[in-house]
């Protein structure tokens, strides 16, 4: 049997297995009683998603909420449909880079901003107490459908001052687009024709069927780069199934990697915006540079998208994100958002007249390596206690899990929010350090994890 994962990440788990319509129905009514009368829903185009879809309308109009169905949508779209329509909330129906078995409720506040702790505390509080409290028939709550969520997610992008949508039609860029059958499939082949260009489409039908592992890393996009090899693109792009997360490969089809999204969305961005960034605790070092290269500060938090947006709004922040792949701009919304992403890499490519891989060229160069491990029943906390111990030494950054920092590298080692994993990441200015300290620290964590596997 799987785990189900609570966190500020949302409520995820294997469909039928632990997250199943009981699990679903009480955090949904937990949710719908504190949060208040009117809940946006959205959700991506998992081949579960109808059914869960109608529970959570179901359990909602029978508490008494009144629910917005904006329909198969990206999460950003959802976030900023909850403050368009000054809802009391919304629920984005995605188990985002989970395999295909996987759904999830990510649970999202007035302000579009996903739960924080505290919050998500009182909503798992509220789920284990008494149960849903259903009313009566005369007091059922209403639906209604918004059929005009991406239409508005669209218009705040192209209404941005930074990107010049006409000279972006005029400049007509070709570019390579891998959806994995995801929620991205109903926005960005749209978006970007919409933005003047020719789109080689893959993967780009809604239906939920992932053609590879969904999550927009290298090793799971090799179809997108024979793709940009056999044809003339001047850039590729890649999302996760709810697009909140963006993925660049070169006009070589070489992927610059989830890292690099957000530098060059950061090196753009100040040059005409200058302020405050904040990412967290795993993102590149790279972003350091850029920052400090333009005389602003750059502030880290934990991993956890809304972790890093409300440091953004404490901060007044012009822009944030995570090494994921996730770039959050405020003047949209608070929240990751690859369709963002595109249009500042698209007029970023613009106006610098070069080819993209000059673009990612110019930037510091890190390698960072990223690995998991699967730990099972085994407990996380253990393991972290355990490293911390064997280099208390060391500089240490506890920020979020165990980091690591050393003079001209860093390793990470932080339990995962949606999976029952640990990540070990490692980032050094050359492929050979970054693999050789992650494969030490790996190694450490592998013998950890064997007695609690047998106990």
């Amino acid at each position: 049997m799987s785990r189900l994962m609570v966190s500020v990440s949302g409520i995820r788990g294997v469909v039928g297995d632990t997250f199943t319509p009981p699990v679903i129905q009480k955090y949904v009514a937990a949710f719908g009683k504190i949060m208040g009368k009117k809940i946006v829903v959205g959700r991506d185009s998992r081949v579960t998603g109808s059914m869960v879809e109608h529970l959570v309308i179901g359990t909602l109009n029978a508490i008494g909420c009144d629910v917005s169905i904006i329909g198969i949508c990206p999460t950003p779209t959802v976030q900023l449909a909850v403050e368009n329509l000054h809802a009391d909330g919304g629920i984005a129906i995605t188990a985002s880079h989970n395999p295909i078995e996987w759904n999830a409720l990510k649970l999202i506040d007035p302000d579009g901003l996903f739960l924080d702790e505290e919050s998500s505390a009182a909503i798992v509080a509220g789920a284990d107490s008494t149960g849903p409290e259903y009313v009566t028939w005369d007091k059922i709550g209403r639906c209604e459908e918004y059929p005009y969520a991406i239409r508005d997610h669209k218009e705040a992008i192209f209404n941005l001052p930074y990107v010049d949508v006409p000279a972006l039609r005029k400049r007509r860029f070709r570019v390579a687009l891998d959806c994995v059958n995801g929620a991205g499939a109903v926005f960005l082949p749209e978006f970007l024709r919409d933005l003047g260009c020719e789109v080689v489409e893959l993967n780009t039908v809604p239906n939920g069927m992932f053609p590879h592992t969904p999550e927009p890393v290298p090793e799971n996009l090799t179809g997108l780069i024979n793709v940009v090899k056999s044809n003339s693109v001047d850039v590729a792009f890649a999302v996760d199934p709810d697009s909140d997360r963006l993925a660049i490969l070169s006009e070589k089809g070489e992927p610059l990697v989830e890292e690099y999204t957000l530098a060059l969305a950061v090196k753009f961005f100040l040059a005409k915006k200058p302020g405050t960034v904040v990412v967290n605790a795993s993102t590149t070092r790279a972003i350091d540079d850029i920052v400090h290269s333009f005389g602003e500060k750059v502030i880290r938090t934990k991993v956890g998208e809304v972790h890093v947006a409300k440091r953004i709004r404490e901060e007044h922040a012009v822009i944030g994100g995570e090494g994921n792949g996730g770039v959050i701009l405020p003047d949209v919304h608070l929240g990751r958002d690859a369709p963002v992403a595109v249009a500042l890499t698209l007029q970023h490519l613009l106006e610098f007249g070069k080819p993209i891989s000059e673009l990612r060229a110019g930037l510091p160069q890190y390698v960072i390596v990223k690995k998991k491990i699967k730990i099972g029943r085994s407990n996380p906390d253990e393991i972290l206690a355990g490293i911390k111990e064997n280099h208390e030494y060391e500089q240490l950054d506890l920020i979020d899990g165990v980091k690591i920092n050393r003079e001209k590298s860093w390793l990470q080692l932080r339990k995962s929010n949606t999976e029952p994993i640990i990540r070990v990441f490692a980032e050094a200015p050359t492929r050979e350090q970054a693999e050789a300290e992650s494969s030490e620290l790996f190694a450490e964590v592998k013998k950890l994890i064997i007695p609690s596997c047998k106990s």
